[in-house]
């Protein structure tokens, strides 16, 4: 019989991944990888303002996520910049400019090696509540912005001739990449998080007719990727956030093999 902070990793990692997964799949369609990975890494300077405040660490999270994913939007239009540019710039900065902000705090010790990489295993019954919580409202809102957001990805002039709020769309698609970002840390920490939401997306490309079967299999080898990865790391003493990520690779890496056509 499993121990019950395991099968509780289990139940967490895999409500992680069904939201992770269709979200993840407009992260691949609009080529914002980079995107969400500055996202990502500036949720540790999100950590660093709810110790601040003595405030919720996922308020701060999302906070933060929410700010730079707005500074981003707003810096596009700098013609003297290309955005890679500033995605690796932003991305690199508020990383560094967190850890420095949790080291100024004498009084605070924590490992910072759970908040970069996760700490799964360490998932509490509240913390499995607010993640299905969570994951539950990603979903919801995702498949009421769904045809609005997938019109905006495939041609965003189209879609505002024909009367989608783009802007608004592109908002609630950056809040639900910023909540997502704040529930995922515990499982794959700050530096891997963006793994989860767009390996499986890109496994899944290639079996997928339609962007709803495509959604629906990023979540599916998401919560197997998940599995694997935390067997791995239970049978190996790996640790588990990295095991999850490399599991999900080797899924992508499988997903690539030529398969074999039917007999006519």
């Amino acid at each position: 019989m499993l121990d019950d902070f395991f099968a509780r990793a289990l139940i967490a990692g895999v409500g992680v991944a069904l939201a992770a997964g269709p979200l993840g799949c407009f992260i691949v369609w609009r080529r914002m990888a980079y995107f969400g990975d500055t996202m990502s890494h500036s949720a540790l300077l999100g950590v660093a303002l709810g110790f601040a405040l003595a405030i919720d660490l996922t308020i701060g999270v999302v906070i933060i996520t929410t700010l730079a994913a707005l500074l981003l939007v707003a810096m596009q239009r700098a013609p003297w910049l290309s955005m890679d540019t500033l995605l690796g710039i932003m991305a690199h900065s508020t990383l560094s400019i967190g850890l420095i902000a949790v080291s100024l705090m004498a009084w605070l010790r924590i490992d910072l090696m759970a908040y970069l990489f996760g700490d799964i295993l360490a998932v509490g019954r509240g913390e499995l509540v607010w993640i299905y919580v969570s994951a539950g409202g990603v979903l919801a809102v995702l498949a009421a912005v769904w045809r609005p957001l997938l019109a905006v990805t495939v041609h965003e002039d189209l879609a505002r001739a024909e009367g989608v709020p783009a802007g608004a769309v592109r908002l609630v698609f950056m809040l639900l990449i910023a909540v997502v970002i704040a529930f995922a840390m515990k499982v794959v920490g700050i530096l891997l998080i963006t793994s989860l939401l767009i390996i499986p997306a890109a496994a899944a490309r290639r079996a997928a007719r339609t962007p709803e079967q495509m959604a629906v299999l990023a979540a599916l080898i998401g919560a197997v990727a998940v599995v694997l990865g935390l067997y791995g790391s239970l049978h190996w003493d790996l640790p588990s956030g990295p095991a999850i990520v490399t599991a999900a690779a080797l899924l992508f890496l499988a997903s690539l093999i030529p398969l074999p056509r039917m007999a006519r």
